[in-house]
């Protein structure tokens, strides 16, 4: 949700080098270190470049330095933005020469590629996506024309060009994320059906916890394999390990000893729950070791032959434990777990080779198959969830894709346990308004100090009150202590206040007023009003909003062939309610709008969500260049203390002007 800055590329080569959000992003940056002193030279750029990604994590300054001395004569000179990425794309090429194939970041599926230049793929990868996705999808009505996909060819990247595939994956991995009367499904899709699939595809893995900061819907058009693959492989994570916590798999308590913390195994990220089980049946073994990673620690097959063992004794054969080729012990392994009737989607080599992504997959199937843990959960009462925790678990996804959408160095699998240190949200708040963080004053984790990681949350809530929050009697050492009401009550301020910055950024030659939560009442009051229709929406809070009427109207005004009439309910019962509401967070992240929120949000009208969704797409339309909105869209819709549509500005002229 960053916003894009007023920063004008006229170059057409150096647009098609990033995409839009990538320019989102370095004009940010761009603008922070032109800030202070009004000008950027040659010579300020190797301390200035070092928190941006590549540039600044895989060159040194000195090395920065250097290679500039040796590129330009003279380097008072003034540097603009055009300049700016053209030294920054030949340092990334630099940084990327000197690392070789070992490239930080180049694996896909632990963490999605976040770079345009780093187009490294694995073939064993993509045969396992292929043949992942060709078994939970082979049987679409849809896509069953196109499926199997033979993974020995390029095909999944041509079958991936109309977004349906990416699309119904979203909706294996995690079930009713995009309702599927939003996909367009024609047999020829036209370019502007064929990218709003993407644009709903990007925005809906964004909500499921996907990092996609770097890929836009040309990506996908042109089949850029690398990041098609990589927003694939993440996808495939998320449902892998969808059953890594207590939640869906209670039996996990059996992992924690009496002495632990209960509290610290609910925080673990699925990952290293994932390891804790597998190291937990490990021990009931004649193996000694402890593994700690799906790459070294089980290259030679032992850690499997031993686990396989333990969960299904009777498919075993006494030989894969006296083997001695490794590679032999491998195929041996994969021979046991398809005996069990695991779905396997590596070969000998890619275990005996470490391939950490493959061998997480794989151990993640054995544990969807056979999780050898107690069916006799034991009674324990953290386990029952009650209302306002349901409630609480709700805003905590939300706040936390909106953070990793950002793109964060660390990705967070736990708001209240990850942002205790401080310095996730250190780094939310500079993406969110750039240089407004001292980082001097700031540390990098990992922090052992404790009065280090309250250092970071004191100026984390300094910040906060910079920014005018409401932070009455909250201190930074209630965020180490992971007091979850208020980190929840400081990621809200920083959501909306996110939300009305970008609004006003749109409107930065108009009339430099404000933006409040009554403006955007107002503006979406107006739009369904000048629209002909008659529902109305007097707060936020308003319960006449749970049947989503009201929001289809909105959507409809803003753009009206998005909806389909046809498809509506008159939101009568729950269940009709609850499909309009899948329909209208569709439908939004159809249009471009990136929102967080649960169909539930709509249905109890959460006050907070509904803003965040009003806001979303007041936000999408005022981006629109004004000859491409609705007929009848005019300035005189909006009232007198709100002329939102007058807000047209430089910085939306130039983000339309350069894709």
């Amino acid at each position: 949700m960053a916003g894009y800055v007023g920063v004008f590329v006229s170059d057409p080569w150096l647009q098609n080098q990033f995409t839009q959000v990538e320019l989102r992003s370095l004009s940010s940056h761009f603008l922070a270190m032109r800030r202070d002193t009004g000008r950027l030279t040659l010579a300020d750029l190797p301390a200035k470049m070092s928190r941006l990604k590549h540039v600044g994590e895989n060159l040194t300054e000195q090395d920065r330095a250097s290679f500039l001395q040796d590129s330009y004569k003279n380097l008072d000179d003034d540097v603009d933005f055009e300049l700016f990425l053209r030294i920054y794309l030949k340092l990334q090429a630099h940084a990327t020469a000197r690392m070789g194939s070992g490239a930080k970041n180049s694996s896909a599926f632990l963490k999605s590629p976040t770079s345009t230049l780093l187009h490294t793929i694995s073939e064993s990868e993509k045969s396992s996506y292929v043949a992942h996705i060709n078994n939970y999808l082979g049987q679409d009505e849809f896509l069953k024309k196109y499926l199997p996909i033979d993974p020995s060819t390029n095909d999944l990247f041509e079958v991936a060009k109309d977004g349906v595939l990416i699309c119904k994956l979203i909706n294996v991995a995690v079930p009713g994320t995009i309702d599927e009367r939003a996909i367009n499904t024609k047999t020829l899709l036209n370019p502007w059906e064929r990218n709003e699939n993407h644009t709903l595809c990007l925005n809906s893995a964004k909500a499921i916890g996907c990092t996609v900061v770097n890929i836009g819907t040309q990506d996908f058009i042109e089949g850029r394999r690398h990041l098609v693959l990589g927003v694939i492989s993440q996808i495939i994570k998320i449902q892998l390990l969808a059953d890594l916590n207590l939640k869906k798999t209670p039996q996990l308590v059996e992992l924690v000893d009496d002495s632990e913390d209960m509290e610290e195994l609910m925080s673990l990220p699925p990952e290293k729950l994932l390891l804790r089980w597998m190291n937990f049946h490990l021990k009931k073994s004649a193996y000694k070791r402890t593994v700690t990673n799906f790459s070294s620690d089980v290259k030679d097959g032992e850690a499997y032959a031993h686990l396989l063992s333990i969960l299904a004794p009777e498919h075993s054969n006494p030989s894969t434990l006296t083997v001695k080729d490794p590679l032999r012990r491998a195929k041996l392994v994969l021979e046991h777990a398809d005996r069990m009737g695991c779905k396997r989607y590596l070969t000998a080599k890619d275990i005996v080779e470490g391939s950490p992504n493959l061998n997480l997959a794989f151990v993640a199937h054995i544990f969807q198959h056979r999780n050898g843990l107690s069916t006799q959960a034991k009674q324990i009462s953290f386990l029952e969830v009650l209302p306002d925790d349901t409630q609480i678990s709700r805003e905590e996804s939300a706040f936390r894709f909106w953070i990793n959408s950002f793109g964060n160095l660390e990705y967070i699998n736990n708001v209240f346990e990850d942002v205790r240190n401080g310095w996730i949200l250190l780094e939310t708040l500079d993406k969110v308004s750039p240089g407004i963080v001292n980082w001097k004053l700031a540390t990098k984790p990992p922090i052992k100090m404790p009065f280090r990681k309250v250092e970071n949350c004191n100026q984390v809530v300094k910040i906060g009150k910079q920014l005018k929050f409401s932070l009455v009697n909250i201190a930074g050492n209630d965020i180490v202590q992971g007091n979850k009401k208020l980190i929840l009550a400081y990621l809200w301020q920083l959501m909306r206040f996110n939300m009305l910055l970008l609004l006003k950024n749109l409107r930065f030659h108009s009339h430099g007023k404000e933006i409040t939560d009554a403006d955007i009442l107002d503006w979406a009051n107006n739009k369904v009003r000048n629209s002909g229709r008659q529902t109305y929406m007097s707060s936020f809070k308003d319960k006449s909003l749970s049947d989503g009427i009201f929001f289809l109207e909105l959507l409809s005004a803003v753009q009206p062939r998005v909806v389909n009439w046809s498809l509506v309910t008159k939101g009568e019962s729950e269940e009709e309610k609850k499909m309009n509401a899948t329909y209208i967070i569709s439908i939004a992240r159809k249009l471009g709008c990136s929102i967080f929120l649960l169909p539930e949000d709509i249905i109890e009208v959460n006050q907070k969500m509904i803003l965040t969704l009003t806001a979303s797409i007041m936000y999408w339309f005022l981006k629109q260049p004004k000859e491409e909105r609705p007929c009848g869209s005019s300035d005189s819709e909006t009232s007198s203390n709100s002329t939102m549509d007058d807000a047209y500005s430089e910085s939306s002229t130039e983000e339309n002007g350069s894709k």
